[in-house]
């Protein structure tokens, strides 16, 4: 794991509603506080990705990451306004600065901002890695947020990323 960081995105408060609520999110925050404990351990950075625009405010009730996420103030935070986490924000200087070369990617929403980034982070040479299961979404019209969720994993797989 040397050189690799967890990046965790939006996993906040107002990504979900009671009437559309994000799926599997109890088992989805489990998995992820036990990559962090597991980054923590071996000294790599945990970095949480958080989304900000008219529905997610910044600083506002809905932005905040879920309370039951291992949050410390020693991680590092990026506020971004696009889809791409990369976009318009440090994320590449924290990680150049860092000499990370490898990612671990994990939260929500599954086919929005997570794959926006695999693509994005692919693009730009990062190796990528992902524990199934640890991505969440909506149900949508049209489909299931399981079978959305399973249908991204699928073109990630030895595409964009690793799974282990």
């Amino acid at each position: 794991m040397e050189n690799t960081a967890l990046i965790i995105i939006d996993l906040q408060i107002g990504v979900q509603s009671e009437a559309t609520p994000l799926y599997n999110l109890a088992n989805v925050i489990d998995g992820v506080n036990q990559r962090i404990r597991l980054f923590r351990e071996r000294n790599n950075p945990v970095i949480f990705v958080q989304h900000n625009d008219a529905e997610l405010v910044l600083n506002s009730p809905s932005w905040q990451l879920f309370p039951e996420l291992d949050c410390k103030d020693t991680d590092i935070y990026i506020n971004k306004t696009h889809a791409n986490s990369f976009y318009k924000t440090n994320l590449k200087n924290q990680l150049m600065k860092l000499n990370i070369n490898k990612l671990e990617i994990c939260g929500a929403q599954t086919e929005y901002c997570v794959d926006t980034t695999i693509r994005m982070a692919h693009g730009l040479g990062y190796q990528l890695f992902m524990k199934k299961g640890l991505t969440t979404t909506l149900n949508n019209d049209l489909l299931g947020a399981k079978i959305i969720i399973e249908h991204h994993e699928n073109i990630w797989n030895n595409r964009f990323l690793t799974f282990f």
